[in-house]
């Protein structure tokens, strides 16, 4: 059972793709059969509510077909101590259609030890590259500091390395996550932002031992400096520029994080400007909504594994992360938001208290054209099928639903005629397109799960 359950995941990674597996399957556990019945396992009540939601039919198939179960199957929530020593969810996930290997977990900071306290700035320990959220925004500067974390002591084309981005992107996530992974190595590391490097070299000067932190700089396997866009000073940017220069000389390698090109470090000395962008310069940036929901999905997973009451709705976190555009430090701002509204109120979030949580997060903008392209696709993708379905000849109750939704919508958001709704949809007529706005008016008065539905639908297209 135990072989065939693991076709079964493999069978899911290569239909979903290894984005959606790694997000919503890769903690799923079977763990028993019942009465002709898969039982699986999930360590949250969102994943729960999520495979529920979008995958029942999918997964039943599979169980059916590699498990010979023909009673279909079940989802639960295990207890927390159950939970096997994994990275969180929704979190590292890769483009490829391979998983990365996992990491062995990280040993204490040898950096006391190696370096002055004065030299090195805090490392936070979640910022590790294994709960690094990838999309398509990041792809390659999380593979490039991937590549180099594992190549830290042997030569690297990708050096420096220079990571830009604006505020909330990841980009100090995505260093510190490096420099950690080069201490779990047992390599020597010296992680600094711009204010502790500059206080840290005025320090040794004052106490007249800038040769020593010179020389315990030169030693180290990889020097992290971020914010570089804050480092001033005449003689700090001549020793910035010494030290990098120094290190890459040696084969040692040499990270940089900035909120913008080498080039536009306007305060910083030509050469240094120069050094840096001679190696290999990657930008993070802005995160899709895809990206978005990854990110808070990751971060609800995580709090609903300390509060086990606290539940989001698969809708509601789709809509947060529809509406919050700006960044990911936004995101977890909303996370926390609604946690405190569910414990502290103990109401249950809807998409309006939701939006009241976060309204604060939410920028305000006017409200967007919407166009029937836009309706089409959304629709498609909230009911799992393509907008090449919507647009077709079939009339199979997977697309016919969607399809009048879609009309609906159109109808109902667009200025466009019902001739013009027709030929947008493949072609129909007009009587067609009355027809479906007509029953899905009708289905709105009766169905409060489809009204909470086309509502959700219309915020996100306005939003």
């Amino acid at each position: 059972m135990s072989s065939a359950w693991e076709r079964l995941r493999q069978r899911l990674r290569g239909e979903l793709g290894e984005d959606v597996f790694s997000s919503w399957f890769a903690r799923m556990e079977l763990e028993r059969i019942e009465a002709d019945m898969a039982i699986v396992s999930v360590p949250t009540r969102f994943l729960k509510s999520w495979i529920e939601t979008h995958y029942v039919e999918r997964v039943k198939m599979l169980v059916t077909s590699e498990l010979g179960i023909e009673g279909g199957f079940a989802v639960e929530v295990r207890m927390v101590n159950r939970e096997p020593a994994r990275p969180s969810a929704g979190t590292r996930t890769a483009l490829s259609s391979q998983a990365p290997a996992a990491r062995a977990p990280l040993s204490p900071p040898p950096m006391a030890a190696m370096l002055s306290d004065h030299l090195g700035s805090p490392l936070d320990r979640r910022l590790a590259l294994s709960s690094f959220v990838v999309g398509r925004s990041n792809a390659l500067a999380f593979a490039a500091a991937d590549r180099i974390a594992a190549l830290i002591g042997q030569p690297s084309p990708y050096n420096p390395l220079y990571v830009h981005a604006g505020v909330g992107l990841g980009k100090t996530h995505l260093v510190q996550a490096v420099a950690q992974e080069a201490i779990r190595l047992g390599k020597k590391v010296a992680y600094f932002t711009a204010d502790k490097f500059m206080y840290g070299f005025v320090s040794a000067l004052k106490a007249q031992t800038a040769l020593t932190f010179k020389e315990q700089l030169r030693g180290i396997d990889l020097l992290v400096i971020d914010d570089a866009q804050f480092i001033q000073g005449r003689s700090v940017q001549q020793e910035f520029g010494h030290t990098i220069n120094a290190l890459i000389d040696a084969g040692k390698q040499v990270v940089v994080a900035a909120d913008r090109m080498p080039g536009e470090l306007e305060s910083l000395d030509e050469r240094v400007r120069s050094r840096l962008a001679g190696g290999l310069v990657v930008e993070i940036g802005p995160l899709d909504e895809e990206l978005r929901l990854k990110i808070l999905s990751a971060r609800l997973a995580a709090l609903s594994a300390v509060h086990p009451t606290f539940h989001v709705s698969p809708d509601v976190a789709a809509y947060v992360a529809h509406v919050i555009v700006t960044n990911g430090r936004d995101l977890d701002g909303a996370a926390n938001r609604l946690l405190a509204h569910s414990t502290l109120s103990g109401a249950i979030l809807t998409i309006e208290t939701a939006e009241a949580a976060i309204r604060d997060l939410v920028r305000l903008r006017e409200p967007r054209r919407v166009k029937i392209e836009d309706i089409q696709k959304l629709v498609a993708a909230r009911y799992n099928v393509s907008r090449a379905d919507i647009l077709s000849e079939r009339r199979t109750a997977a697309v016919v639903k969607p399809r009048q939704i879609a009309m609906y919508l159109s109808k109902s958001l667009t200025l466009r005629s019902l001739p013009e709704i027709g030929r947008r949809f493949g072609g129909r007529d007009h009587t067609t397109v009355l027809h479906a706005v007509r029953k899905i008016e009708k289905a709105l008065t009766d169905d409060r799960v489809l009204t909470e539905e086309v509502e959700l639908l219309k915020r996100m297209l306005m939003d």
